[in-house]
């Protein structure tokens, strides 16, 4: 029998939904931040796959969860492609060489770079309930591109905006490349144990609409149609954040199975605009869980009730920040859960 989770991102309709929260293994808990502590770095722990694993359960144990997420990094994936990949502190993960300064095919692929994730994903799986989803993710090509091309984030991604106008041919190969290994890698990651697989677009928000039709939906739209081939039963979740008006649109072409929303989008536009049925994922705003209140809870009953006609996971708009009290989520998770449809 499917956990709640998994029945409402095939299209069921429940009454009490299902509840998860983007980045809900990580800092905020103070037995991560215990076990980072003991274990080193965060790229150290992403290869430690008894660490990652042991990462991915601590939200299910202290708050049950509907759906448990893998501990992982979406810069895995340009790490097996041949980039060397670092997280220094203070200043986030940097890859080198970035590609505005090298040629793609100068890379040099260390696919056994995924195999710790495979092997975390297995542990997980192997110690959760049948009541838990267990997701898989990949960062969405055009976000990782981003990172690939100029070798670190950005505010407005200008340097592979720039390059993606400047020799469009170029950039498609970066792309093409980067739909291959994240196709391989959802799938290894599906035969591990995943039961749903999330696609994260980070930086969908930065491009104007052609180019968003081309860069975001067009491969995102290859990729969800690889895993419909290769794994039909496996529903995946599109997350395009900032994609704002052109959501309805990244919806419909990209065929993903449900689509996260972030907290810019009015829950009551999605709701009226997005395609019939369709399961949402969203978009509490994580700053008013960090900020608690009277109105944490107006906002998520707001959020519950646009979305009560269609199948919804109740998840944030963004990620939960890392001074966010405890007490906030329990109190997130009381509303939620006793919110009825």
């Amino acid at each position: 029998m499917p956990g709640p989770l998994l029945e409402t991102l095939k299209g069921a309709n429940l009454a009490t939904r299902p509840v998860w929260l983007m980045r809900q293994a990580g800092r905020y808990l103070p037995e991560y931040r215990a076990l980072r502590a003991d274990k080193g770095g965060f790229l150290e722990l992403v290869y430690d796959s008894e660490a990652a694993a042991e990462i991915t359960l601590q939200p299910i144990r202290r708050f049950g969860f509907d759906g448990a997420i893998l501990f992982s990094d979406i810069l895995i994936v340009p790490h097996a492609m041949g980039q060397n990949l670092q997280f220094l502190a203070g200043e986030g993960p940097h890859l080198s060489p970035r590609l505005l300064d090298a040629a793609l095919d100068t890379l040099v692929a260390v696919p056994e770079r995924l195999l710790a994730i495979y092997d975390t994903v297995a542990r997980v799986r192997g110690a959760l309930g049948p009541e838990t989803t267990l997701l898989g993710f990949a960062g969405s090509p055009w976000t990782v591109a981003t990172y690939m091309v100029a070798g670190e984030g950005s505010r407005d991604q200008h340097e592979t905006r720039a390059l993606a106008y400047r020799d469009p041919a170029a950039f498609q190969a970066i792309i093409d490349a980067i739909v291959e290994v994240t196709i391989d890698y959802l799938s290894g990651q599906v035969a591990a144990g995943a039961e749903g697989l999330q696609l994260f677009d980070s930086w969908a928000g930065t491009l104007a609409p052609a180019e968003f039709e081309r860069w975001v939906i067009a491969p995102n739209a290859r990729i969800v149609a690889a895993m419909k081939e290769r794994h039909p039963e496996i529903p995946v979740i599109g997350f395009p954040k900032g994609a704002g008006e052109k959501l309805p649109a990244y919806a419909r072409e990209t065929g993903v199975d449900a689509v996260g929303i972030d907290e810019t989008i009015d829950p009551l536009w999605a709701a009226a605009n997005l395609p019939e049925g369709l399961p949402v994922q969203g978009n509490l705003d994580p700053l008013l869980l960090l900020a608690g209140g009277d109105m944490l809870e107006t906002r998520a009953c707001a959020v519950l009730d646009a979305f009560a006609d269609r199948p919804h996971v109740f998840n944030l708009g963004h990620g939960i920040g890392q001074f966010t009290p405890i007490a906030h989520v329990e109190r997130l998770l009381d509303v939620v859960r006793n919110w009825k449809r």
